[in-house]
């Protein structure tokens, strides 16, 4: 339950399940009237004003042969194909790789600039457009009420909006909605539980039947083993049989 409160000192405070949450000034946290103060337009940034917070340093120099290094060498543990014909292969050459000694592109160390003034921003001025109103709280040509949402699960629905002057109905009103809300969530939290167990129900009864199925299963093999050894013994008594009628 969200309640919005707007005081005619034109402060406000926001109210969850009729507890505050946040608040504040309607001049200081909205744009409902244009700045007190602004940039002076006049006047702009000094040509010789520095705003370069580092530079490179003056005193580092680059390597000497920094740049004799190149980025990609032949590779020396290639060899040379045995089917390689240079006649109609052509002359053999290693492929390159990436050298391991190339340092990149040089570049100066960088140091905080002497000379830096920081980020130039023109003084304030009084606002000429500036219109005070004492009465910003009062809005009555309001005709809508609209909501800016940002959720991760959807499912929300909104009803029961109520606009008044007086801040002890709108408190009452909140307090019967949640009396409501809270039956509305007694009765899904039980339908939750009972869907909870009849899905573990299930999963637990399909369990069931995939461990007696492969009971089964274990028992066919056993009883084909079985088949088998009786069969190799029969097999082994029968060639007895014939050896002494030999």
């Amino acid at each position: 339950m969200y309640t919005l409160i707007v005081k005619p000192d034109r402060t406000y405070e926001v109210l969850i399940d009729n507890k505050k949450v946040d608040g504040g000034s309607l001049l200081e946290d909205f744009d409902f009237l244009k700045p007190k103060e602004i940039r002076d337009p006049a006047l702009s940034k000094p040509e010789d004003w520095v705003d370069e917070s580092e530079i490179d340093d003056p005193e580092d120099t680059k390597p000497e042969g920094h740049d004799d290094i190149p980025k990609q060498i032949q590779d020396p543990d290639a060899k040379k194909p045995d089917d390689w014909d240079e006649e109609s292969d052509g002359e053999w050459e290693a492929p390159m790789i990436d050298n391991p000694d190339f340092k990149g592109e040089w570049k100066a160390k960088r140091i905080p600039n002497p000379e830096y003034k920081g980020k130039w921003e023109a003084p304030l001025i009084a606002n000429p457009e500036f219109e005070d109103d004492a009465d910003l709280y009062i809005q009555s040509k309001m005709a809508y009420v609209g909501f800016e949402l940002w959720q991760v699960k959807g499912g929300s629905f909104f009803d029961n909006i109520l606009v008044t002057d007086d801040v002890e109905e709108a408190k009452k009103a909140a307090e019967e909605a949640l009396t409501f809300f809270s039956k509305e969530k007694e009765t899904k939290d039980k339908a939750d539980e009972e869907e909870r167990k009849k899905s573990e129900e299930e999963r637990k009864k399909k369990e069931e039947e995939a461990k007696s199925k492969k009971a089964d299963d274990d028992d066919d093999d056993d009883d084909d083993e079985d088949d088998d050894k009786t069969d190799k013994v029969k097999d082994l008594k029968k060639d007895e049989e014939e050896k002494k009628e030999l």
